[in-house]
């Protein structure tokens, strides 16, 4: 139905009000200039003096940097109801920029922004089954970002071979160069940094897992209830870049530990592997290291004949993968199985035995 134009009432009323003062007399004509006064004080002023919120003109929604609710912002998005998702208008560059200012990009020896990249060496991994434990890089991730349970940052898959037997193949997020997330994320919750990470920030998610939907790898994780995490996690300072501590209705991912790496360290997964399976190094400079040996980025996954998962989406990944399945460290391929991740602090973190997320 069309709504009536406040001006259009008013001339409505002031010729109303000429026929009353020549029919009726002064006192009724002026009773309605009185009203027609009232009525032409703009709809927007009225509703500012009774309180209210004004009328929206433009069917772009506008979203603090802060975020809104997430009822109301799935409201406005339309999802889950029959209705359109409408244009969302956010400011990615001002979380970049604010990202920049708090972090600061990293620059190598040639001036140039570092750019994080992960070689995982399958010929050195055996799921620590030489260990006797739950593969290592799992559980340092585990303890360094008191991710709750069931989360695997690093989760170890055991997958078939062709030619019968098993591998294992450590999974952390992929940190795409061209992350399908980041592309459906309506808040701009998750983005990436000028060093090629893919970060998620819980200040603004808003808890739709469009993320989750859209990630390929299956990388990502949510909370859907109060994940219980150690003591110590309640005095960590929250950086998107260490999600510490988990929150309820919000999705949680690695992050590549990129603080770990300006600071001169190794993150937490590749310092753990018994078997310096993994490497972390600068793609610009062409540098990786394992904690042992340095190499060339680019001559080591050449000459090796690295691969990446599901190259054929198009994602980028910066993870590469040297083939093989534990050869280098005397695995049998026919030896299945390792033994079940567990969470170290999952005995003395009330409600975390019978958490279930």
């Amino acid at each position: 139905m069309k709504r009536t134009h406040p001006l259009e009432v008013t001339v409505a009323l002031a010729l109303v009000t000429l026929l009353v003062s020549f029919v009726a007399g002064p006192v009724p004509a002026l009773l309605l200039v009185v009203v027609a006064a009232f009525v032409a004080v703009p709809v927007r002023l009225r509703r500012s003096f009774r309180g209210e919120s004004p009328e929206p003109t433009s069917t772009t929604v506008e979203i603090s940097p802060r975020g809104v609710s997430r009822r109301e912002a799935i409201k406005r998005l339309g999802v889950g109801g029959a209705g359109l998702a409408v244009p969302v208008a956010v400011g990615g560059p001002t979380l970049i920029d604010s990202w920049k200012a708090e972090a600061g990009a990293a620059t190598g020896p040639s001036g140039r922004t570092r750019q994080w990249g992960m070689i995982i060496d399958l010929r050195k991994c055996d799921g620590c089954q030489s260990q006797g434990t739950a593969p290592q890089c799992t559980l340092a991730c585990i303890e360094g970002h008191f991710a709750p349970e069931p989360m695997e940052w690093i989760q170890i898959y055991e997958s078939e071979m062709e030619g019968g037997g098993t591998q294992f193949i450590p999974a952390p997020c992929q940190q795409c160069q061209n992350p399908p997330c980041v592309n459906v994320c309506p808040v701009t919750a998750t983005y990436s940094t000028a060093e090629g990470t893919v970060l998620i920030d819980q200040d603004r998610c808003i808890g739709c897992r469009m993320c989750m939907a859209a990630c390929p790898y299956d990388r990502r994780f949510f909370n859907w209830g109060d994940p219980p995490v150690p003591p110590e996690a309640v005095l960590a300072d929250y950086s998107a870049e260490h999600q510490v501590p988990a929150r309820k209705g919000t999705v949680m991912k690695c992050d590549f530990c990129p603080e770990m790496a300006r600071a001169g360290t190794l993150p937490y997964c590749a310092q753990a592997c018994p078997n310096d399976a993994i490497y972390y190094g600068d793609l610009e400079e062409d540098v990786a290291t394992n904690g042992r040996d340095v190499v060339s980025f680019s001559d080591f996954t050449t000459e090796n004949n690295s691969f990446r998962l599901k190259e054929d989406l198009g994602t980028q990944p910066r993870v590469f993968y040297i083939p093989g399945h534990g050869e280098d460290v005397g695995r049998d391929p026919h030896d299945e199985g390792r033994l079940p991740t567990r969470w170290p602090w999952i005995e003395r973190v009330k409600g975390a035995v019978t958490w279930r997320r």
